[in-house]
This record gives C-alpha cells, sequence and structure tokens, in this order.
C-alpha cells in the first residue's frame, strides 16, 4: 500500500511537470508525409497528444516536459520531409482538458482553408528502385508512389488532402497497401494515392483504329514495355501520364517526327524531349551542375540546354536527333523521367524521344480517355491509357539558366500551385483575383502576403482553352476558399479574361481594377525582385509585345518610369509595319527585323553586329 502510494504520488508529481501546447503549422504540409513526421519525432521525444490536417494545414497538440516539447519543435524544423515547406508555425498553452495517454494521427477536421497544396512530384529514387526490383511488390507497378513523390495537384478535389478527396478514392486499398499506410516506419505511412498491382489504377495498350491488340503482340512483359517496342518501329504513341496525355516518337527518327508534325499541323515550334539518364542527355548538349539539378529536381522541368557542337561522329548506339525536333533552334528541351511509366518506357531506350502535348494544334492538353480517342485517333497510332482521373490539367513546366539564374519560362507541373511570397507591404493587401491576359494565360490569387499563380493554361482565344481556364478558375476558388475583394483585369476591353472578370465583378458586387499591360510587367519584375510595396519608382522596359494602352491605342516597346501604384510613359518603340500581320505576335523575330531595318541597313547591321545571336538567328 505504501508502494503504490508512492507510485501515484511520483505519478502526479511528474504530471505537475507537463506543458500542454497547441502547435499550428502553415505551410506546404498536407500530402507531403509531415503528419507521420510529427508522428515519429512526438514518440521519439516521448510526447502524448495528436495531429491532424485542417484547412489551415496541421494541428499539433503535444503534452510533455518543456524540454521534450522544445526538443521536438527543433527537430520538426531539422527533419521536414522533403516535398514539405513550414512557413508559420504558432505555438499557445492548450487550456483544454487534455485526454491523451499516447500520440496519435487524428482524422482531418474541415474548417477554412488556409493551406497549400503540394505540386506534383517526380518519382524519387527509392520507388524508383523498387519498380526495377524483380522481388518487390511494385515491380514494374506504372503508378508506383510514396509520401515523397507522385501525383498532388492533378488528382486532387477539396481540401484537406485526404484520399476521399482525390481521384485515387475510386481505387479501395488491398490489405498489403493499407498495413503499409498505417506502419508509422513505412515511408507510405498515410500518403494517399498509395497502390499497388492488385488494388490501384491500370495502364492498357490501345490501337487508335480500335482494333483488336494484345502486350505479347510487342513484348514479353506487359503493356507499358510493348510501347518501348513502338515507338523504336517509329510509331506515334498517346502516353497518359500524371497531368496530361503526350504524344510520343523517337526523337532520332526523322520519318517518325516529320509524321508527327503533319498529323499534329504544328510545323515550326520545337518539341519537348524526355531522355532516361542524364548520360543520354550529356550526349546532345552541354549540361552544367546547375542544370544538372533542374532536372533531378523534384518538379523535374524542361530545361532548355545548349546543343553541343562536337566533331565526333554519330554512332548506332548515338544517333543524331532528329532536325525537324527543333528547327532553327540552338538549344533543345529535355526533361528526365517523372513517373514510374516513363521511367519503365524508357528502361530499354537508349536515346530520347519526343514528348509534347497530347493535343489539336493550339487546343488545351487531353486529359480524359474518351476525348484522347476522340481528338487524338488521326495522330497517334496507339494509345498506352489508365484509368486513373486527371482532375486538374498540368502541363509541363519549361525552365533555362540565365547566368546562375533560374528564369521559368512556363510554371506548370512540378511548382504550381505553391505560392510566392512577395515583398513587404503585400502582407496587408485585400484578397485579390487577378484574371490574367489572352495569350500563354495564367489567373492569380493574392491574399495574406503570397500569390498562388495557376499552371500555365494557354491562349483563351480558343474555345476549348477558354472552357478550361473557367473550370480551373472555379476549381481555384473553391480549393482555397478565395473570396476576392477586388478583380484586376487587363486593360484590353477585348480579352475574354477582361469580360470575364468584368462579369465576374458585376455579378459579386466586387469592385474591379483596369490594369495596362506593360506596367503589370514591369510590376510583376518589381516583385520578382523583391521590392517593397512602398519602394521609388524604377525605369521599366517591357519588350513584351502588344498591350492597350491609357490612349487607347495599342502600345509596344514601352519605357515606363513605374512604382507598384503608377507610371509615366516615357519613351516608346516607333510604329513599324508588322511583317507577316498576326503572324509576328507568334514569331517575335519578325518584329526585331522590322525595328532593325527601319533604323539600318541590312549591310550596316551584318558588317556591325554579326556576333550578336539575333543577327545569326536572322542571317540563318
Amino acid at each position: 500500500m505504501i508502494y503504490w502510494c508512492a507510485f501515484v504520488c511520483i505519478d502526479i508529481f511528474e504530471l505537475c511537470k507537463m506543458t500542454t501546447e497547441e502547435i499550428r503549422v502553415r505551410g506546404t504540409v498536407q500530402g507531403v508525409g509531415f503528419r507521420p513526421t510529427v508522428y515519429r519525432l512526438a514518440k521519439a521525444c516521448g510526447l502524448r497528444g495528436d495531429v491532424c490536417n485542417d484547412g489551415e494545414g496541421v494541428l499539433i497538440r503535444a503534452s510533455g516536459t518543456d524540454e521534450s516539447i522544445e526538443e521536438f519543435i527543433k527537430r520538426l524544423q531539422q527533419e521536414c520531409p522533403p516535398l514539405a515547406r513550414i512557413n508559420q508555425l504558432i505555438r499557445k498553452r492548450y487550456e483544454k482538458e487534455f485526454l491523451f495517454h499516447d500520440f496519435v494521427i487524428s482524422h482531418s477536421i474541415s474548417s477554412a482553408v488556409k493551406t497549400e497544396i503540394a505540386p506534383d512530384a517526380a518519382t524519387c529514387s527509392q520507388c524508383r528502385s523498387e519498380i526495377f526490383d524483380f522481388y518487390s511488390r511494385w515491380y514494374r507497378y506504372p503508378f508506383t508512389n510514396c509520401t515523397y513523390c507522385g501525383p498532388r495537384l492533378s488528382i486532387i478535389r477539396a481540401i484537406p488532402y485526404d484520399r476521399i478527396n482525390t481521384s485515387m478514392a475510386a481505387f479501395t486499398m488491398c490489405a498489403e497497401c493499407m498495413k503499409e499506410y498505417n506502419d508509422v516506419e513505412n515511408r507510405r505511412f498515410h500518403a494517399q494515392p498509395v497502390a499497388c498491382h492488385v488494388c490501384g489504377p491500370k495502364a492498357t495498350l490501345e490501337r487508335a483504329d480500335g482494333k483488336p491488340i494484345t502486350a505479347s503482340m510487342f513484348s514479353m512483359l506487359d503493356d507499358v514495355d510493348a510501347v518501348c517496342t513502338l515507338l523504336q518501329r517509329g510509331e506515334i504513341v498517346a502516353i497518359k501520364g500524371i497531368g496530361g496525355i503526350h504524344l510520343a516518337c523517337d526523337a532520332t527518327n526523322e520519318t517518325a517526327v516529320q509524321k508527327l508534325r503533319q498529323r499534329k499541323q504544328r510545323y515550326h515550334k520545337p518539341f519537348a524531349l524526355m531522355a532516361r539518364d542524364l548520360e543520354i542527355i550529356e550526349k546532345y548538349c552541354i549540361v552544367s551542375d546547375k542544370e544538372r539539378e533542374l532536372l533531378q529536381s523534384s518538379a523535374a522541368p524542361i530545361v532548355l540546354l545548349q546543343i553541343k557542337e562536337s566533331n565526333t561522329p554519330h554512332t548506332p548506339h548515338t544517333p543524331p536527333i532528329s532536325p525537324s525536333v527543333a528547327p532553327g533552334q540552338n538549344t533543345l528541351g529535355f526533361m528526365l523521367p517523372y513517373t514510374p511509366l516513363h521511367h519503365l518506357i524508357l528502361k530499354r531506350m537508349n536515346h530520347p524521344i519526343v514528348l509534347t502535348s497530347g493535343n489539336i494544334s493550339d487546343e488545351p492538353q487531353c486529359i480524359d480517355n474518351d476525348e484522347a480517342r476522340e481528338k487524338l485517333s488521326q495522330i497517334a497510332d496507339y494509345f498506352l491509357l489508365h484509368n486513373r482521373e486527371i482532375v486538374n490539367r498540368v502541363d509541363d513546366s519549361v525552365v533555362r539558366l540565365v547566368g546562375d539564374q533560374v528564369q521559368v519560362i512556363r510554371r506548370a507541373r512540378g511548382y504550381a500551385p505553391a505560392p510566392i511570397k512577395l515583398p513587404p507591404g503585400f502582407e496587408h493587401s485585400p484578397a485579390i483575383l487577378a484574371m490574367g491576359g489572352e495569350l500563354k494565360n495564367t489567373f492569380c490569387l493574392l491574399k495574406d502576403g503570397q500569390a498562388i499563380l495557376s499552371q500555365h493554361l494557354g491562349d483563351l482565344e480558343n474555345a476549348a482553352t477558354f472552357t478550361a481556364y473557367q473550370s480551373t478558375l472555379n476549381l481555384y476558388l473553391n480549393l482555397f476558399e478565395h473570396q476576392p475583394e477586388a478583380i484586376a483585369i487587363d486593360k484590353h476591353p477585348e480579352y475574354l479574361s477582361t469580360k470575364l472578370g468584368q462579369e465576374l465583378g458585376f455579378t459579386h458586387q466586387i469592385p474591379i481594377y483596369s490594369t495596362q499591360h506593360h506596367h503589370a510587367h514591369i510590376a510583376a519584375c518589381m516583385a520578382e525582385n523583391h521590392l517593397p510595396l512602398d519602394s521609388l519608382p524604377v525605369l521599366g522596359i517591357a519588350l513584351d509585345g502588344l498591350g492597350y494602352g491609357e490612349d487607347n491605342t495599342i502600345w509596344g516597346g514601352e519605357f515606363l518610369l513605374a512604382d507598384y501604384h503608377q507610371f509615366q510613359r516615357l519613351a516608346t518603340f516607333k510604329p513599324v509595319a508588322m511583317i507577316g500581320g498576326e503572324q509576328a505576335i507568334y514569331q517575335p523575330w519578325r518584329n526585331t527585323y522590322a525595328q532593325l531595318i527601319s533604323a539600318f541597313s541590312w549591310e550596316e547591321i551584318t558588317n556591325q553586329y554579326s556576333d550578336l545571336e539575333i543577327i545569326k538567328f536572322l542571317n540563318h
């Protein structure tokens, strides 16, 4: 009895030394293995409590000694999962009754959305090893993923990021997957898209003409491996990936590349390339350490690389890239495989493939199986499709290195919708919806000092693209529960994005702010260079092309003295005839040429400036 009383007294004494805190974590903390990391660290630090997802991010309630909680916070910041990003960590004493006797992961809570959605992430090294391990249950499974990689934005319908709110809700986990999903020591612990051969999506090979086909006609393995054989034979294959459907062919087969150009009616624009590994890319291009890092990053973008000028003759093992892949260019756009599906296709492919958007010219990329069969059957010879729905279309991102700086040319897969932190002063700005321009459109949600930029959507003058723009806009507004207090539109009265913004403002009684196109570009450059909201005016030179001016005429080539709020037009390029009419919009070299010959004779230009890249290009 005496011993029991002593034990109780010691236990009560220990409890008196316990502190209980509520820890709010905001940032990219859902769908990236953050809760499992919290669980593991809390157990290691001897804490009791729970962790859950909610609309604001992750909520942690933890009870332990002051020292153990401090150790937990320190390790959480140091051992954050690879895809996670902590923007804000708020701690406060927890005053309610605390009933936990262990540390657990609780069910998600629905609330006002303030969290971030992680971008889709390229296959991690561990998953890549498993799909080529004959003894793994993920051997050759094209949809293998874990908390460190796989689909995110492309499959999500709502927050919080739980399986039920994604297109993976259609697939019930088998006993083995469920076991790993619930195993805290496993990297698939609470990985929402987890699946395997038994319970997950399936990839199927089809002929474009609808005739029966079996993979055994082309491969001893499976439908995915059969695609490699078809590409080697010069066929065009439509491949459904993570955020859309691509058209693929052998990049070293001139006949196949020309066939793709003719069928797609894309006669001049460069095609993107995918290669099995860096070793293959380096046979064709100069790759710096920074470019290598970009190619191998979780974003896995298309990186524009300088073509290697080599006197070494090509061999059967290193055939030349077809001249029709990127006519007249001194760069090639390369990416590495970013899904298990692509890794498996390229396993036996010893040279690059073309991987371009699966669409009819100027339309958005197809994402639906039936849509692809309808629209691409006259372009592709075969289809490799799967039954995991793509909820959100996400194109491949495109980047290039300028000096040591990464320049994002198209921000989509791997980057969107990660928010962009804005300079000081913007944290007090109202919630704004910016509708974007007409060509190469993206829209933007601004709130709490951050800009959530949509993935690249394309040219709105195409009806299908404008429909996709509207549906994506509605999805983002709902997904982030964004209620704009102001709508920013381009000053051009005929832009479809402008008209839609005006309609939304009128319907919901939201103030509309009309913005001059070139001023918007300069303001974006200011923000990109971290100039605060109250910064002094800068000299901004905007050579973007056409924009509707303050005098209701078309402007272009503007020199503006500008801050974020206003601008003064200092100078502009004198108007010249647009060589080729509308073609000059899509081929800017025409405007460059027109400006040059309006000022000098071509002989003068070539004599004095022959070393400039643009002159070399125009002389080509």
